[in-house]
């Protein structure tokens, strides 16, 4: 019998204590990959109109930002999350190091240096101490934005000292100040959280307008529910965790009608489908 070409080969790993894992390594023939090579990025960084056609995941990225924060009051917000196939940010244990593979992450990093600021959640911290730098590649780092909205976080983290400027957001009414380097920025509560309206707000104030969300799973999902979000883009790796920690945590409908249905545009990365997803923000 003929293997169709997108059929894939199942390789079955020993469990560990933390999953039982299994690895699909899908033939992908009938996607087209999108290499990115340095002399393209630099190009993209310097705004080549000939480079965003060439390079039409960044370029419609680029379009969409710049269209959203050409007037005066305008913001441009990204969210991103790296999942398995089964839908998990993270093994049950929290480990995430690494889902996604190379070139997933190396597009994590050029989205920071396309971006003003990079935000992640408290958890994100707590469980992998990012230094949310463009180590990776060629571009600048974005000032850093952690929401720690309890003010629980401990000084410790590497974001708190040294590298790029850090902003530490907290809920107006929460004890603490702030943690080593980082400035620290009260804003009001949310329905879960803080507002979104208010971070968003907070962060154009201080020309932070292409605003970078790049998780954990609740921080995205909360900017997603709040409709905090122009554009998603979600990885899926070809890896089953069996369990763990969901990519998105949102409020459930009663019938699949009433979910939110979606539009997108797929590309390649590496052994990674990339979902680039446009949505309308509402705040």
């Amino acid at each position: 019998m003929t293997k169709h070409p997108c059929c894939a080969e199942l390789r079955l790993l020993a469990p560990t204590r933390t999953a039982a894992r299994v690895i699909l390594r899908a033939d992908m023939q009938g996607m087209a990959s999108e290499p990115v090579g340095d002399g393209l990025w630099e190009a993209l960084l310097g705004g080549d109109p000939a480079a965003r056609r060439a390079a039409p995941l960044y370029g419609a990225l680029l379009d969409a930002a710049d269209a959203a924060t050409r007037a005066p009051a305008g913001s441009f917000v990204l969210g991103r999350l790296a999942q398995s196939l089964d839908g998990c940010i993270a093994t049950a244990s929290g480990h995430s190091f690494w889902i996604s593979g190379e070139a997933d992450v190396r597009h994590t990093h050029r989205l920071r240096a396309l971006s003003d600021a990079v935000v992640v959640g408290a958890g994100t911290i707590r469980a992998d101490d990012p230094q949310l730098t463009t180590r990776n590649c060629r571009g600048p780092s974005p000032v850093r934005v952690v929401i720690d909205t309890e003010r629980r976080l401990a000084p410790h983290y590497r974001v708190f000292n040294g590298g790029p400027a850090t902003l530490l957001l907290c809920a107006a009414d929460a004890p603490g100040g702030a943690a080593g380097d980082a400035e620290l920025l009260r804003l009001p509560r949310g329905a879960a959280g803080l507002d979104i309206a208010a971070i968003i707000a907070a962060l154009h104030g201080r020309g932070l307008r292409r605003i970078y969300v790049e998780g954990g799973g609740v921080t995205v999902s909360r900017f997603l529910a709040a409709g905090g979000l122009d554009r998603l883009h979600v990885t899926i790796a070809p890896v089953l965790l069996g369990a763990g920690i969901p990519a998105f945590s949102l409020p459930g409908v009663a019938h699949p009608r009433d979910g939110l249905r979606l539009d997108w545009t797929v590309h390649r990365l590496g052994e990674d489908i990339l979902f680039d997803i446009p949505l309308e923000r509402r705040v």
